[in-house]
């Protein structure tokens, strides 16, 4: 196929500005629920500033960016080097990792409506363990594509969340001791 590498490229690109716009939309929304446990005039300057930046992140680059990532993968998965990949049980796994990124998507697009009303049903703290998703899912679907395996992808994956784990645990500990030792002062 002609100017497979672009495509190729092109995907990989796309890919990079959807998990950007993952990342921060939840950013954004952690923002929100922070803003709205401000005091007057500050949480409806913030709040107001908030729903512009998640407006614009969302579709300026996130939907298009899923939706161009999406028909760049159809294009490469139609040459014939994407139909062998199709009968690969790794691409298999990373297909289902895809679909889970494509839900993610969607109920992110949820909580977006949410901020828009101003009506966000969520903490600052739950809003940060759905901030992890992604990450899972990147890993999970990088080392399904390097490693080429439905199965080694599984160590990566525990590994990272061994290390999400801990530093949870770290960064609640630090709070802990924190908050303590203000309260001592």
């Amino acid at each position: 196929m002609p100017y497979y590498d672009t495509i190729k490229a092109l995907h990989i690109i796309f890919i990079v500005t959807w998990f950007a716009g993952l990342f921060y939309i939840v950013r954004l929304f952690i923002y929100h629920a922070e803003a709205n446990l401000e005091a007057s005039p500050k949480r409806e300057i913030l709040v107001e500033q908030y729903q512009l930046m998640t407006k614009r992140l969302w579709f300026i680059i996130t939907w298009p960016s899923a939706i161009i990532t999406l028909v760049l993968a159809v294009m490469l998965l139609s040459t014939p080097a994407g139909m062998v990949w199709l009968k690969q049980p790794w691409m298999h796994v990373k297909l289902l990792f895809v679909v889970l990124l494509y839900i993610y998507h969607g109920l992110s697009h949820i909580l977006y409506r949410q901020v828009q009303s101003n009506h966000l049903k969520y903490t600052s703290n739950q809003l940060r363990f759905w901030n992890e998703a992604p990450t899972l899912i990147l890993f999970s679907v990088v080392f399904l594509v390097v490693l080429k395996s439905a199965v080694n992808w599984i160590f990566g994956v525990v590994g990272i969340m061994g290390l999400m784990i801990l530093l949870m645990v770290g960064i609640k500990t630090y709070k802990k001791m924190r908050t303590k030792n203000s309260t001592q002062v």
